[in-house]
């Protein structure tokens, strides 16, 4: 956090009092109609679009540097995308759906329909490495579904998270959207509340805690977690295209991104290629770094020592560690804005710190393989990653890695697009995380689906001879029924 500024922490009875005003509201309120679900959406995407401005500058003071191009792409336009989505279908997604009922239930006059209804009060706790995209993609559906929403955005974004609680209390009632901020304390205290769903966007070892947290209170839980997502560079993939595409994902943001290609995967005669034409595309893309505004620093000093470790820790292992640093910039000298050059880590081990925690930055380690079926294996004996990628146009093989491998998403021929499209549902599986959103997804996940059936006048109990006492009807309609 820049300049030492911190949140003031929120007391675990003013989140309670304002979960139950909001709890109290919505039951008072009855059925959420589509007008009132459109209303609020578009008063979320008020929220975003009439402060852009301040928020390009804000996340750029809490970062230390990020460019107004990054948070517009990734953050302003992703977060549209989804405000308006979610308004433009919410009255296809309320409508019921009707159910075919077996015989001879359907015969006999009896209706089926699955109504979703809204989960009452949702709790949204937010990371800070995309600040606007983290609120307002989720936000959108919860909204959407009808939900009211307290939301705790992250301690590490200061400005931004102080600025949301502003700019949201000034648009919304508190009983409909509100805000709390704070740090460890305020999220604790925040997880341990009784939602009717826990939303929580993070790394696995904290999403432990806050789903051991919400399962005092029986919370349904959405857990966004992060992992190892690999890259596969298959034998028949173009370099040029792996090289230019990775390099793009792994430097926006600083690679400060839970889909970032975390670790890529090539032939063994391939590699030093790559390398080389790795490095060229990076040296392309930031002909300087430390004096770009075009790349974006680390989140705090910590983050950074952090990422500087793990280069340490595998120089002194026995790794290749290739630093790119086009301009030869001394990012040891007057680093106020904590950034970190490029670097590939190539021939990594396992007991390299590189290879057995999330990266989260500008940091490439690069495996090599004889045979495919090696880095299926290699994938398969760890925690399943939040996504993978495919490079190749060898057909065989693309199905061999995809239906081989567990992750919550994938893309071919590129990385990290899955999760761009509010047409595709977005999470992890197993340590990668649980649940999904985005678009229709991400209404289901927030919405209650009730069943509910209508008999007709006529007895079924009396026809079907369930009403005691038994006779032989009964056993008849059953053998009739079960062959």
């Amino acid at each position: 956090m820049m300049d030492g500024m911190t949140l003031q922490e929120t007391p675990a009875e003013d989140i309670a009092v304002t979960l139950r005003a909001q709890r109290h509201s919505y039951l008072a309120e009855g059925f959420v109609t589509a007008e009132v679900r459109k209303d609020r959406l578009r008063r979320a995407l008020k929220c975003l679009m009439e402060y852009k401005d301040d928020y390009i500058r804000l996340i750029s003071e809490d970062f230390g540097n990020r460019s107004a191009e990054t948070t517009l792409f990734a953050d302003v336009a992703a977060s549209s995308g989804a405000l308006r989505d979610a308004i433009k279908h919410v009255d296809k997604w309320m409508k019921p759906s009707k159910r075919k009922l077996q015989f001879p239930l359907g015969l006999l006059g009896a209706k089926a329909q699955v109504v979703p209804q809204p989960k009452g009060v949702v709790g949204l706790i937010t990371p800070w490495n995309f600040p606007l995209t983290m609120v307002f993609v989720p936000l959108a559906q919860m909204l959407a579904a009808g939900n009211r929403v307290v939301i705790k955005p992250s301690e590490h974004t200061p400005r931004t998270s102080a600025f949301f609680k502003e700019v949201f209390a000034q648009n919304f009632d508190e009983t409909e959207v509100a805000v709390v901020t704070g740090a460890v304390q305020t999220s604790q205290a925040f997880a341990s509340q009784p939602w009717d769903h826990l939303m929580f966007t993070g790394a696995p070892v904290v999403g432990k805690l806050i789903m051991r947290a919400a399962s005092e209170n029986l919370t349904p839980v959405t857990l966004e977690l992060g992992g190892k997502s690999p890259v596969v560079v298959g034998k028949s993939a173009d370099l040029d295209m792996v090289a230019e595409r990775v390099a793009t994902f792994k430097h926006m943001n600083a690679g400060q991104i839970c889909l970032a290609p975390d670790y890529l995967n090539i032939d063994a005669d391939r590699r030093d290629a790559f390398v080389e034409t790795y490095t060229k595309k990076v040296s392309s893309m930031y002909p300087t770094m430390l004096a770009n505004d075009q790349y974006t620093s680390i989140i705090s000093a910590r983050h950074r020592e952090r990422l500087e470790g793990y280069i340490e820790d595998a120089k002194a292992k026995g790794a290749d560690v290739r630093i790119i640093n086009p301009a030869d910039e001394d990012f040891k000298g007057q680093n106020q804005a904590n950034k970190l050059p490029s670097a590939l880590i190539l021939d990594p081990t396992e007991d390299m710190k590189v290879m057995q925690e999330e990266i989260f930055g500008p940091i490439l380690p690069v495996r090599t393989y004889q045979k495919t079926s090696e880095v299926i294996d290699y994938v398969n004996e760890h925690e399943r990653p939040l996504a993978l990628y495919y490079f190749g146009q060898d057909k065989a093989e693309e199905t061999e890695v995809l239906t081989r491998t567990t992750s919550g998403g994938v893309t071919v021929n590129d990385v990290l697009w899955h999760g761009a499209h509010e047409n595709l549902p977005f999470g992890g599986v197993g340590n990668s995380g649980m649940g999904h959103y985005h678009g229709y997804d991400g209404f289901l996940e927030f919405s209650h689906q009730k069943s509910v059936l209508r008999h007709p006048k006529l007895s079924i109990g009396n026809l079907l001879g369930i009403v005691p006492p038994y006779t032989d009807k009964l056993r008849k309609n059953v053998e009739r029924q079960i062959k």
